[in-house]
C-alpha cells in the first residue's frame, strides 16, 4: 500500500522555504515604516515613543531597529528629533499598506470577522505570493465569484 504522505520536490521544498525566511526578515521593516508613515499622517511626527507603545516593546528595541533602518536607507534620525521616511521607505510603506487593504478586504469578503481579519491581514500581507494577492484582489472585485 502506498504512503499517502509524500514529499514535495527537495528544490521546490527549499525554495518555498527561501521565500519565507525572506518574508520575515522584511516583515519588521514593513510593519515599521508603516507605522511611522501612519504616525507621520495622523499626528504630523513619528517618535520612538509612539513606535515602542503602539508595538508593545522596550524604546532600546525601537532604537535598534531604527538603527537598522536608517542603515537601509528607509528612515532618517536624529536624535532628539521626529523620525522620518526616505523615499525608498515611504515607497515601502505604500506597498505595505496595499496590500494590507488587498488581504483586509478579502477577508472581509469571506465572512471573517473585522477584528480577526485585522489581525491575521497582519501576518498574512507579508508572506502572501504576488500571485496569491493578485487572485484575493480579483476575487474580491468580483465579489467572490457572485453575479
Amino acid at each position: 500500500m502506498p504512503n499517502p504522505r509524500r514529499l514535495r520536490d527537495a528544490g521546490r521544498q527549499a525554495a518555498s522555504f527561501d521565500r519565507i525566511r525572506q518574508a520575515h526578515q522584511t516583515e519588521m521593516a514593513e510593519d515599521y515604516v508603516e507605522l511611522i508613515s501612519d504616525l507621520i499622517a495622523v499626528n504630523g511626527e513619528a517618535r520612538a515613543v509612539d513606535l515602542a507603545e503602539r508595538f508593545g516593546v522596550s524604546h532600546a528595541t525601537v532604537n535598534k531597529t531604527l538603527a537598522r533602518l536608517q542603515r537601509d536607507g528607509l528612515v532618517i534620525t536624529r536624535p532628539y528629533r521626529s523620525i522620518f521616511l526616505t523615499d525608498e521607505g515611504e515607497a515601502m510603506a505604500a506597498e505595505s499598506r496595499r496590500r494590507h487593504g488587498i488581504v483586509l478586504q478579502f477577508l472581509h469578503a469571506i465572512g471573517v470577522s473585522p477584528g480577526t481579519a485585522e489581525s491575521d491581514a497582519e501576518g498574512m500581507e507579508h508572506h502572501v505570493s504576488d500571485e496569491t494577492l493578485a487572485v484575493f484582489e480579483a476575487m474580491t472585485k468580483k465579489g467572490l465569484g457572485k453575479s
